[in-house]
């Protein structure tokens, strides 16, 4: 009984390590990659950085909750976002990797992106 529980524990402590590592590395405006590179904003208007964690704009974030599902075009994804300071609510966030990077699109139809990965 105590061996099932250990492999139990750590197949959990395994999946929430890769649920937490979706993306391979930063995405984003000019803006936002330097904010990615050194924490620092210009406070630009075109500001826009997806990463493990979730999506941010000059005017909104979004926190990714739970794991990403894997799908063929990319990832899905719940998000609790709030803009200008108002709370929201939780929704699906649909991430679509093309060749121009990732376009996060949300059930209301917003879109952001595409973002290209950051360097």
């Amino acid at each position: 009984m105590r061996i099932a529980l250990t492999i139990f524990c750590l197949a959990l402590a395994t999946g929430s390590t890769e649920a937490a590592n979706f993306l391979d590395g930063a995405y984003g405006s000019k803006e936002g990659c330097v904010y990615a590179k050194t924490g620092k904003s210009s406070g630009a208007d075109d500001f826009l950085l997806l990463n493990d964690d979730g999506i941010t704009t000059s005017v909104s974030t979004c926190d990714f909750q739970g794991e990403a599902t894997k799908t063929a075009t990319g990832f899905t994804i719940q998000a609790e976002c709030e803009a200008d300071g108002e709370a929201g609510s939780l929704d699906t966030a649909t991430l679509t990797k093309s060749a121009k990077g990732y376009t996060v699109s949300f059930p209301d139809g917003t879109k952001l992106g595409p973002m290209p990965k950051c360097r």
